[in-house]
This record gives C-alpha cells, sequence and structure tokens, in this order.
C-alpha cells in the first residue's frame, strides 16, 4: 500500500506487506523486508551527514555510497530518518520499533525488537543491541556499542560503550541506581554548602584563641 506522494527511488527492493502511509521517501537501493509499516514523512536512505573540513575553512561533502535494510517487522513512525551509510548499510533489526522524530545515523545499527522512543538521536556507526529500550531523547555518541537488552532512561547521553542487561540515567549516562544516588546527593548541595561554610567559621574562631 502506497499513499499519497510516496517516492521510491529506482531499485529499491520492497517484501511482502508493506505500508506506505503519505510523503514517504525511500532512497535508492534500499532494501525493506516483509510487513514494514512506515508513517506519514519518513526518509529512508538519505544522505548521511559526512562533511570534510578544508583548509580554506569551508566544508566538502563527503559520497554516501552505502544503503540502508530494514529487516521483517520493523515500524518507523512519522517524521524519522534512517540515513544511508558512507559505504556498507545502515541497519534496522527484525520487528525494531522507532517512535516519531528519531534519527538513526549513517552505518548505525539497531538490533532485533529494539525500541527508540520520540526524538532519540543515534550518531553514526552506533551499534544497539536486541532487545533494548531507549526513552525520549536519548542521545548516543557515534562509533559506540550497546549490549543486548539495555535500557536507557528519557534524555540520558551515552558517551561510550554500555554493557548489556542493565539500566543506565543521566547525562554523561551511568547505572541507573547511581544515579539515583547521585541525584540525591546533588539536591542536598546547597545544606552541605551551608554546613561547611558553618565548619569554616567555626574554625577560623578556633585559631584566633
Amino acid at each position: 500500500m502506497l499513499h499519497s506522494f510516496v517516492s521510491i527511488y529506482r531499485g529499491v527492493q520492497i517484501g511482502d506487506d508493506f505500508f506506505s502511509h503519505a510523503h514517504v521517501v525511500v532512497r535508492e537501493y534500499c532494501r525493506i523486508g516483509n510487513r514494514v509499516v512506515l508513517q506519514d514523512g519518513v526518509i529512508v536512505g538519505g544522505d548521511g551527514f559526512g562533511f570534510a573540513k578544508q583548509t580554506d575553512g569551508s566544508y566538502r561533502k563527503i559520497l554516501q555510497t552505502g544503503t540502508v535494510v530494514l529487516e521483517d517487522d520493523v515500524e518507523v513512525q512519522a517524521n524519522s530518518c534512517i540515513d544511508r551509510a558512507t559505504m556498507g548499510e545502515t541497519r534496522i533489526g527484525r520487528g525494531a520499533k522507532l517512535d516519531d522524530l528519531v534519527l538513526v545515523g549513517h552505518g548505525s545499527r539497531v538490533g532485533t525488537n529494539t525500541l527508540l522512543c520520540g526524538q532519540v538521536g543515534l550518531a553514526g556507526s552506533t551499534k544497539i543491541g536486541s532487545d533494548c529500550i531507549f526513552a525520549g531523547q536519548v542521545g548516543a555518541a557515534g562509533h559506540i556499542t550497546v549490549g543486548d537488552r539495555t535500557v536507557v532512561t528519557a534524555q540520558s547521553g551515552i558517551p561510550n560503550d554500555l554493557a548489556g542487561d542493565k539500566e543506565y540515567a543521566g547525562t554523561p549516562c551511568v547505572e541507573r541506581r547511581q544515579w539515583l544516588k547521585n541525584s540525591a546527593a546533588l539536591n542536598r548541595t546547597p545544606e552541605l554548602q551551608k554546613r561547611v561554610r558553618e565548619l569554616e567559621a567555626e574554625i577560623e574562631k578556633l585559631k584566633s584563641r
């Protein structure tokens, strides 16, 4: 099913039971599996964000020659973008679900049955394992690996690799239990500052005697 103003570029391969809502674009030579659903305004295979800085300060575009693969049973919600790889492929694993306004950078891989909630951003060459959940507005630096069954809470920032089977929170993110302790300590900072000033005053009094 192709709704209004859908654009399918040359060389695209599409499996059975594909459903594309209005204004979807699937760029050249991308591959889409069976039972894939693309909501309004999704862009599959747009150029990755690749530019090289020149000696005069300008930026020269790096040709993006790779492709995008969406495996079976993937659904991508409205206005999300999955960029084509510079070389090789960007791959979204079987059963993965991407919410509105998600960006998957060039050369990234998203594992099977992983959920990326609204406004998640993956920089290039990010590798996300299977059965993961990234809550809204999570940001991942490029060239990192996240293990299977990882949960990352909303607005967390991921600067480096994360081991699987754990929950993470914060920016830069740490294990969620540690983040809760850090947050509790941060809330006590004004009280601790006041106590330190009082102790410093007491020390000065003792010195003056």
